[in-house]
């Protein structure tokens, strides 16, 4: 555990350089707008497949919860996913179907751990964590915040997010970056329909994590009273919305239709060439596509 903190305490040095320098917004630049929305319907795409893959083993559960957020989304769509949450859970009671888990409520408490640098840490840990860090999380995380309209520079945010990774790097805090998926969920429409007041469900959410770490391991034993399928189909309708949008805007420039479904394949797949995710190869692929397909102006002739 120890070289582990020393490998968080580097990710998250090497991190706070990359972005306090600026050079994470310079290569936001280069990624275009449908390519970027076809990279997170592929980073969603596999919770949204994921709530019907669930119905193989609790088909009952799965589609009740379906047709309650039917209904929900008609009648009172601000309240859709409690509902759901509500009927799973009752289900999963009333059926049975709840796991025998024996919960306990206590709180957690922090402890220091020495760093201890060696160059296997650095090379095997370290330096992957800052790739994971900067492809998976920083850049679709950036990407989902422009698509939902929000044109907030990179620099200040992986700056605080690394000196908040070197705080609690000691305790066994792992590297802290933008959580792309959770992005989606609080910057959608869902979260409200006038983005000015979607701050709310951002702090609503940083709550709910300060609570979590306090009680982490009590609400780890909690969640896993819930049946696996139950949280699958909670994940994948609560998404719908962003995948929804995402595949929207990927698929509205004809002109660059091929280009963001390039991107979105290569996301979806789950590929790790070169122990890189999908997410990373998907980007790449999708830019490259991007400027072939794009037709370059010539200057007029006389």
């Amino acid at each position: 555990m120890n070289e582990a903190v020393a490998a968080y305490i580097t990710s998250a040095i090497v991190i706070f350089l990359i972005g306090v320098t600026g050079y994470f917004d310079k290569l936001l630049k280069w990624i275009p707008q449908d390519v970027a929305a076809g990279m997170m319907a592929g980073i969603l795409f596999q919770f949204g497949i994921g709530l019907f893959t669930a119905s193989d083993s609790m088909p009952f559960i799965v589609f009740s919860m379906l047709i309650v957020f039917l209904i929900a989304k008609r009648l009172m769509p601000r309240y859709t996913m409690i509902w759901v949450l509500a009927a799973g859970v009752l289900l999963s009671l009333i059926l049975g179907k709840m796991n025998p888990v024996d919960v306990s409520f206590s709180l957690a408490i922090p402890q220091w751990i020495s760093p201890e640098w060696t160059w296997n840490s650095t090379l095997n840990l370290a330096i992957p964590l800052i790739l994971v860090s900067l492809t998976g999380q920083f850049l679709p995380g950036m990407a989902i915040m422009k698509l939902s309209g929000y044109n907030t520079p990179a620099k200040p945010i992986i700056t605080v997010t690394s000196i908040a990774s070197l705080a609690v790097a000691c305790v066994g805090g792992i590297t802290i970056v933008l959580a792309s998926i959770t992005a989606a969920l609080c910057m959608g429409k869902d979260a409200h329909e006038l983005k000015e007041k979607r701050y709310i469900a951002g702090i609503a959410n940083g709550i709910f994590y300060i609570l979590g770490g306090l009680f982490a391991g009590s609400i780890v034993m909690l969640f896993s009273l819930l049946p696996k399928e139950l949280v699958a189909a909670l994940a994948g309708l609560a998404l719908l919305g962003a995948i929804a949008t995402n595949i929207s805007v990927a698929m509205k420039n004809d002109s660059q239709r091929d280009a963001a479904l390039i991107t979105f394949l290569a996301t979806a797949s789950g590929m790790h060439f070169l122990g890189l995710s999908s997410v990373f190869w998907g980007i790449c692929i999708g830019v490259i596509a991007h400027f072939i397909l794009t037709p370059r102006s010539t200057p007029a002739t006389n």
